[in-house]
């Protein structure tokens, strides 16, 4: 996809998510609002930022202190998102819901798009079980919960979502370990290195049988 056509789907997604229709049928309910909502706007901005050219998203890399700051970033902010408190805030709070649909893409998406092509796989795997970690510790806790933590969904809804997320960290988690274990398996690809001595030794070759 070329680079503007990716920034306009980001920002008609965008759009979309904010809008009333869309925006009150995901928001009406708990697990909708978590995992489906929250992720589409966090998606914007990785979108919108892989648009960019090459070199403008090292040079903001390089300004921002590079892809572990902003890895940090971008877990600190998905974490507070998951709190109780801050979802009854976006539903009850106009403030509060601005912030959601701001910090979503430029503190989550963005910071991830500008440092995951730096990552190894030590720094990819920190993010995926992370993710998974934090999903399955907060989805235990509503699901344990006795009570309502969020006042905006009822008890059966909250246990739902719970539910949600503990099945979703073990998706991620899984789905981690079979493409590390399946990207170890692959045969590794030939290098520059290696495919101009394989060239240059075909090339001597050549000269020893035409030579008489």
């Amino acid at each position: 996809m070329r680079p503007g056509a990716a920034a306009c789907w980001a920002a008609l997604l965008w759009l979309a998510l904010a809008l009333p229709p869309l925006r009150d049928a995901l928001e009406g309910s708990m697990r909708m609002h978590m995992l489906v909502q929250m992720p589409l706007l966090a998606a914007t901005g990785f979108i919108a930022v892989r648009a960019l050219a090459a070199t403008r998203r090292a040079r903001v890399l390089q300004l921002s202190g590079g892809s572990v700051p902003l890895v940090l970033a971008a877990m600190l902010a998905a974490s507070y998102w998951m709190l109780p408190r801050a979802l009854d805030a976006a539903l009850a709070d106009p403030a509060a819901a601005v912030a959601k649909f701001i910090t979503l893409p430029v503190l989550v998406g963005a910071p991830l798009a500008l440092a995951w092509p730096r990552l190894g796989t030590v720094g990819r795997g920190f993010v995926w079980t992370n993710l998974a970690s934090m999903l399955a510790v907060t989805g235990w806790l509503y699901v344990a919960a006795p009570v309502r933590v969020c006042n905006a969904y009822l008890a059966s809804d909250q246990y739902e979502a719970g539910m949600w997320m503990v099945w979703l960290a073990v998706a991620i988690l899984f789905g981690w370990l079979v493409g590390l274990f399946v990207g170890a398996a692959a045969p590794q690809s030939a290098t520059p290195e290696s495919t101009a001595v394989t060239s240059s030794a075909a090339r001597d070759r050549h000269r020893l049988v035409r030579a008489p």
